[in-house]
């Protein structure tokens, strides 16, 4: 505006100078012309600053924008380097583009192998020299989707397995990921072993074995024999139960090992359960060949086990099924083979047995009568029998022994013989002597104070029950007196459990029970277990009764027992006295008790009163 004015006083005075109307249109002309311009240079300023103005803003944008990109590529490099999965992407030349440091790390690369336009040939080629050279043969390639995804595994010289899983884009690019599988290979594999195989012993278990069977007998030609053995530990839950389940499995595994040896590579092993293995024995002569295996497995397996300074001693019972006789399906051998088994476990064990077609009639009939068995057990369909122990100097009864009893609903009285032993296998015992001594003790509390009952006690409700609890239960609902019980067990109660029996035994003494050791004089070590525990009473098996009157030498042992007793303080008791001349001659021997038809055979528990007032009114002994 001001050069606008300075102009206008200039044309002033040039018209002062000059009024002609020529010279004011000319400067009205030039006027216009200038105001022209200057409009113009304004426009120019106010645009040049604008576009200086935006221009300011666009830097400041794009300022953000590669502070953006920069942190954007360096959280990219932190999320490339932080994966677990090794990555690489390469161009539609397969040329390298980016790859992040796991990659590096899974193939034992560095960063001049990965620089960026590296060949995939080149890098294939490197990883390929780090394989293991005996193994090629591991490194395996497959496509899927068409041919878009590719997978190869790769076997490094540290044992590694790395999978490589190659997707090729539409342009012909790919991306490649990279994982090490090695743990997840050896996991799958474990999990594939474990589902055919036992973990403590590695032996095939059943599934396997009864695949491994299926084989056998589909690939056997006419005029070959199969042998399967079914072996069973006996009594090996004792083994638990004393030395703990850790040593067992230590055990279980020496078996393992020891029938592998026997097995060898021509034969097949298997643990079919907790103390339970098998043995298929092919293209041998039968039955010659698996008797002399069965042989070898007895006396190998009868061989202490130790555990540290223990010494374990097992036995084996066998069961053997052979095909084609009996049989030529997996099932059926097995079947055969089990009830063989079953049959040597019930003969008394420590051997074995050879499938017959009469063993499945008879293991029916065992099966029929274990369920008849599990019903009596709940109905309580037993009773009891109270045979007489009787005092030879004060010539009276002074107790009288429990004997269990079962008269079956449709099959009458079934000896103790049948059904005890069956109760014992299956479990059963446990009840039935609870029951026993609870019905004995009731039974005791309505006779005369100065009257005793002797109970029976199985070797296992010292294993499967709580004997101790069992006892104070009966006596408190019975209030019998502890004094006027007595428990008699057998020397296998020692035998298999030593040291968890040996504490039960002296905390029912240290009560006042008495404790008595029965069938003396039948096993290998009643001696030694004299020795152990102080019992108050050992009775003479009635084997050794029999033939006094007329055997000097049966008389002598008997004698000998009696004097042992007398010397360590302790009763003698002998069973099985039928006759007078037997009772005359214990007489003499200055024995104890007795016990026998002689004085009476077991009687129920309304017969006891009768009983005792008539043997207390003769004061005699006499058959009843």
């Amino acid at each position: 505006m001001e050069a606008e004015a300075l102009f206008r006083r200039q044309c002033a005075a040039s018209l002062n100078e000059d009024g002609s109307a020529d010279g004011q249109r000319l400067i009205k002309l030039v006027l216009d012309t200038y105001r022209e311009q200057a409009g113009s240079i304004s426009s120019l300023e106010r645009h040049a600053n604008l576009a200086i103005e935006e221009n300011e803003a666009l830097q400041v944008v794009l300022n953000q924008a590669h502070r953006g990109l920069a942190e954007q590529s360096r959280l990219l490099e932190i999320v490339l380097n932080h994966l677990p999965l090794g990555l690489c992407v390469f161009d539609t030349d397969q040329r390298l583009i980016v790859s992040n440091i796991r990659f590096q790390e899974l193939f034992g690369l560095d960063a001049d192998d990965t620089r960026a336009g590296t060949s995939i040939g080149s890098l294939i080629a490197k990883i390929d020299g780090m394989e293991k050279p005996d193994v090629k043969a591991a490194t395996r390639e497959t496509r899927s989707d068409g041919g878009r995804i590719r997978r190869r595994e790769w076997v490094m010289n540290d044992g590694r397995i790395i999978q490589s899983v190659v997707t090729v884009l539409p342009d012909g690019s790919n991306i490649s990921i990279h994982a090490d599988i090695t743990d997840d290979r050896k996991a799958a594999e474990r999990i594939a072993f474990l589902a055919h195989h036992d973990p403590l012993t590695g032996l095939p278990n059943r599934i396997r074995f009864r695949d491994q069977l299926d084989t056998a007998l589909a690939a056997r030609k006419a005029d070959d024999q199969i042998a399967l053995i079914h072996l069973n530990l006996d009594r090996f839950k004792s083994v638990n139960n004393t030395l703990g389940v850790s040593a067992g499995d230590k055990i279980l595994r020496q078996v393992a090992d020891r029938l592998r040896a026997l097995a060898g590579s021509s034969n097949i092993l298997a643990r079919l359960g907790s103390d339970e293995f098998a043995i298929l024995q092919c293209g041998r002569e039968q039955p010659w060949n698996v008797m002399a295996l069965a042989d070898q497995i007895r006396r190998e397996l009868s061989e202490p086990f130790f555990r540290g300074d223990k010494a374990v001693e097992l036995s084996v019972s066998m069961g053997i099924a052979i095909c084609p006789k009996d049989g030529t399906e997996t099932e059926l051998l097995l079947k055969h083979a089990g009830v063989a088994l079953s049959h040597a476990k019930s003969g008394g064990r420590r051997g074995e047995r050879f499938f017959t077609s009469e063993m499945e009639a008879q293991l029916e009939a065992r099966h029929a009568l274990e369920a008849d068995l599990r019903r009596a057990v709940h109905n309580e369909e037993f009773e009891v029998h109270y045979q007489p122990l009787y005092d030879m100097t004060e010539q009276r009864i002074c107790g009288f022994e429990a004997l269990l009893r079962w008269n079956h609903p449709t099959r009458g009285r079934i000896a103790p013989l049948e059904f005890i032993p069956l109760a014992e296998e299956v479990g059963l015992i446990v009840d039935i002597g609870r029951w026993v001594l609870k019905r004995a003790c009731m039974d005791a509390a309505t006779w005369p104070t100065d009257i005793k009952v002797a109970v029976n006690v199985s070797a296992i409700q010292f294993i499967s029950g709580d004997l101790e609890d069992d006892v104070s239960a009966a006596l408190e609902f019975s209030q019998l007196a502890p004094g006027r019980l007595e428990i008699e067990i057998t020397e296998s109660v020692l035998m298999e459990n030593r040291d968890a029996a040996l504490p039960i035994l002296h905390a029912l003494r240290q009560r006042g029970i008495r404790i008595s050791m029965d069938d003396f004089g039948t096993g290998y070590s009643s001696l030694s277990y004299l020795s152990s525990f102080p019992f108050d009473k050992i009775k003479i098996d009635k084997s050794f009764v029999n033939d006094i009157v007329d055997n000097k030498e049966a008389f002598a042992i008997m004698r000998a027992i009696i004097l042992l007793g007398d010397a360590l303080g302790m009763r003698v008791t002998v069973e099985g006295v039928e006759s007078e001349e037997q009772h005359d001659l214990l007489a003499q021997e200055a024995c104890d008790e007795i016990q026998g038809y002689h004085i009476s055979a077991p009687r129920p528990a309304f017969d006891v009163p009768a009983l005792l007032a008539r043997v207390q009114r003769d004061g005699k002994a006499q058959a009843v």
